[in-house]
């Protein structure tokens, strides 16, 4: 509140850019400011009770103090207008991309590189994410059990990334049976995601909704079949690329096995997922953020 509009008064800022929900309120210069989502009002039940409260009020001062306000979707902006009567004429819509060197098809060598490194021998389906209540992992290990535990060859699960806030995970992992492996790695190597991505029978993401769903793009752009929810954005991001599901286990487990049983439907996602993914770069997302920008300073002089 103090150190940055100082900062920026110092080197002549035009405009001052937040790009976490909050900002400062007396900046000298215009502020814009990114509101990533709003599900800290519409899956409150999904973070504990101080950043709730915290991240609930930060949105809502953005909102009346900021110039602009960017958004990663559509959705995002609907939902800010609904609950909470943002302007629109206000917000920017600037999606997130995707980095096509980092996340691409990946060679077999780079697939067996990850098996090897995760002590694989068997197909697997993957979840890369954070391990928050509103990623629904719990729910995907439910439905996964479900699905293979009376498969001859059942895939393993692998969920891989931070460890998160989400107790729950825990306690489902240990009604696994014996004869399932989950996978549990934490971060994986940058260089071994699209191997991860692109060696899995399928990416699950069935999240109980998203301000975008960088995850499933990164998934699409190596070439992944996708399994996710209609929430929010996650329709935005997908399309008609990816497969839907909703959070409950009971229709993960169902959709989850129909998707096991057609691998030439997965095929399919998988292609329309990589063509899709080529629609999002980071340089279109610079584009919108430098005309959101551009917006706040004119509207200043």
């Amino acid at each position: 509140q103090t150190g940055l509009p100082l900062l920026a008064q110092q080197v002549g800022a035009g405009v001052l850019h937040s790009p976490f929900y909050t900002c400062p309120l007396r900046a000298g210069c215009p502020v814009t400011v990114t509101v990533h989502d709003a599900t800290f009002f519409t899956e409150p039940e999904h973070y504990d009770k101080s950043r709730g409260t915290f991240f609930r009020s930060a949105i809502k001062t953005s909102l009346r103090r900021a110039e602009r306000v960017i958004v990663p979707s559509k959705a995002t902006r609907d939902e800010l207008i609904r609950l909470l009567d943002a302007d629109p004429t206000r917000i920017d819509v600037a999606y997130h991309g995707v980095d096509h060197t980092a996340f691409h098809l990946p060679t077999e060598e780079e697939k067996a590189r990850v098996r090897s490194r995760l002590g694989l021998t068997t197909p697997y389906l993957a979840f890369l994410g954070a391990k928050e209540p509103r990623k629904n992992v719990p729910n995907l290990i439910r439905g996964w059990i479900a699905a293979v535990r009376d498969r001859p060859e059942p895939p393993a699960l692998v969920i891989a990334g931070g460890q998160g806030h989400d107790e729950e995970i825990d306690r489902v992992a240990a009604e696994v049976p014996a004869h399932l492996r989950l996978l549990r790695p934490g971060y994986l190597r940058y260089a071994d995601l699209p191997g991860f991505l692109g060696g899995a029978v399928l990416c699950a993401y069935p999240s109980h909704g998203e301000g975008f769903g960088l995850p499933i793009l990164e998934a699409m752009a190596c070439g992944a079949p996708v399994l996710t929810t209609p929430r929010l954005s996650l329709p935005e991001v997908g399309g008609d690329a990816v497969a839907y599901t909703k959070p409950e286990a009971a229709q993960i487990a169902q959709d989850l096995a129909a998707l096991l049983d057609d691998p030439q439907r997965r095929a399919r996602l998988g292609e329309a997922g990589l063509a899709r993914a080529k629609e999002f770069s980071w340089a279109s997302s610079a584009e919108a953020h430098v005309a959101s920008w551009g917006r706040a300073a004119r509207h200043q002089h």
